[in-house]
């Protein structure tokens, strides 16, 4: 996986209080979040919580992503 791309500090705190809430189960929260924006023909909001999802991973992640300095 790249690095993910951080749209703004509203999607950073985003991903951060579904951690902090649902610690484990955030990127599912994140999905299904994601999913009920779907089905209510909300784009933008999917669009949102799919972002979402890839910066839980990138932060859960274990290891570096990306270039460290």
């Amino acid at each position: 996986m790249g690095p993910a791309y951080i749209n703004n500090r509203a999607s950073l705190a985003d991903a951060s209080e579904l951690i902090e809430r649902y610690g484990d189960q955030a990127f599912g929260k994140a999905a299904a979040l994601a999913e009920q924006s779907r089905d209510a023909g909300n784009v933008r909001r999917f669009c949102h919580w799919r972002q979402i999802q890839r910066v839980i991973a990138a932060l859960s992640s274990p290891e570096p992503i990306g270039i460290v300095h």
